[in-house]
């Protein structure tokens, strides 16, 4: 019965982990801070039905760091986020981020990880080789885009989605999937299409940037190379973790994508007397583009009604669905989730192998063979 209340009115619980994928290091007494800072959401309507169990045992009104009935609610640590920077003694190459979440009752939910985020000392500036891909950025990738003026750490602006329209946030940012176009001056092209490939971006290259919350989607650009607030038009060199770089709309004559204060504007480029490989551009056009993961963590105690912290939260990245195995997936699914299986390419815990063993000597389908 309560599977069956389950699949009828799924009561999950997603937490979204959003963070740069690269952090420079601080040197000195400079304090380099993570830019994008990792945000967090909370999805799913498991998040409204906890909170009313908690409210029935207690006279206090529960809630989770500010609360929200909302569908998607952002947990507002920003003071802390912004903190956050990583030590020039810090020997480490990788490193993750720790999110531990309570309900304002005391009562733990449990800890979630984010992905490795590798720690770099600068910019690369050298002609990047793609035999190093992990500075290099892929179409079909995530990133990030931000703005400072005069390079003030307090005018940061990041590129984000409100209400529709692109703006320039001081607040708030958002990922963007950073798709890599084929030559939209082929035939096919000229019905809105956009014929998309695989491989990394180069600069030069036509590209096309979806927000990956709302699906909002800007026209198709040409990504160009920033030296010294110039457009360099003739480099075609792979783009690299916290580069430089200006987006051209495509098809226009010097026109790019532009910030003034908090609107996203177009911004008509002055083409250099002395060099006709660049365009001269203002700070509003010059943007830093980093890669950003996210990392979601989904479950559900609506079965069980624990009071244990949930993690560790098992990621499942592919389910590989067999006639004789139906039975393997819906026991893995449930006991995951009630016994912490850390991840996907680990052992099971011994618990949860008899289970499915007897599982399946019980209904007769492998006898005692089963393969995790």
């Amino acid at each position: 019965d309560g599977v069956r209340r389950y699949l009828q009115l799924p009561a999950d619980q997603t937490v979204l982990i959003l963070h740069a994928k690269v952090a420079q290091k601080s040197y000195g007494s400079e304090k380099r801070f993570f830019c994008p800072p990792p945000c967090v959401y909370l999805t799913g309507p498991g998040w409204k039905l906890k909170q009313e169990q908690i409210k029935g045992k207690s006279r206090r009104k529960p809630h989770i760091i500010g609360s929200s009935h909302m569908e998607t609610q952002k947990l507002n640590f920003e003071d802390c986020a912004k903190a956050l920077y990583i030590s020039d003694t810090e020997k480490r190459k990788h490193f993750r981020l720790v999110l531990k979440l309570f309900f304002s009752n005391g009562q733990e939910i449990g800890t979630f990880y984010s992905k490795l985020i590798k720690v770099i000392s600068k910019p690369s500036q050298k002609k990047q080789s793609l035999k190093n891909t992990d500075l290099c950025i892929s179409s079909g990738s995530k990133v990030s885009l931000f703005n400072r003026l005069r390079s003030q750490t307090v005018s940061t602006r990041y590129l984000s989605v409100e209400g529709g329209t692109f703006i320039a946030s001081a607040r708030q940012w958002a990922a963007f999937t950073l798709h890599l176009g084929e030559d939209l001056t082929c035939s096919h092209c000229t019905r809105g299409e956009f014929p998309l490939r695989e491989g990394y971006i180069h600069y030069g290259s036509v590209v096309q940037l979806i927000c990956t919350a709302t699906g909002v989607t800007l026209p198709p650009l040409i990504i160009r190379k920033v030296t010294k607030q110039y457009a360099m038009l003739d480099v075609d060199e792979p783009i690299s973790q916290l580069h430089k770089c200006a987006f051209q709309f495509q098809g226009s004559d010097g026109m790019y994508l532009c910030l003034s204060t908090e609107k996203v504007i177009q911004f008509q480029a002055s083409p250099c007397p002395k060099e006709a490989n660049r365009d001269l551009l203002n700070d509003g056009s010059c943007w830093t583009i980093i890669g950003t993961e996210t990392v979601e963590y989904t479950f559900s105690d609506s079965l069980a009604c624990i009071q244990d912290p949930v993690s560790p939260v098992p990621l499942i990245t592919m389910l590989e669905v067999r006639r004789a195995f139906r039975l393997v997936v819906l026991c893995a699914a449930f006991v995951n989730l009630a016994q912490g299986w850390p991840t996907c390419d680990l052992e099971p815990p011994a618990a949860l192998q008899k289970l499915i063993c007897c599982s399946l000597y019980r209904h007769r389908l492998w006898g005692w063979s089963y393969r995790c």
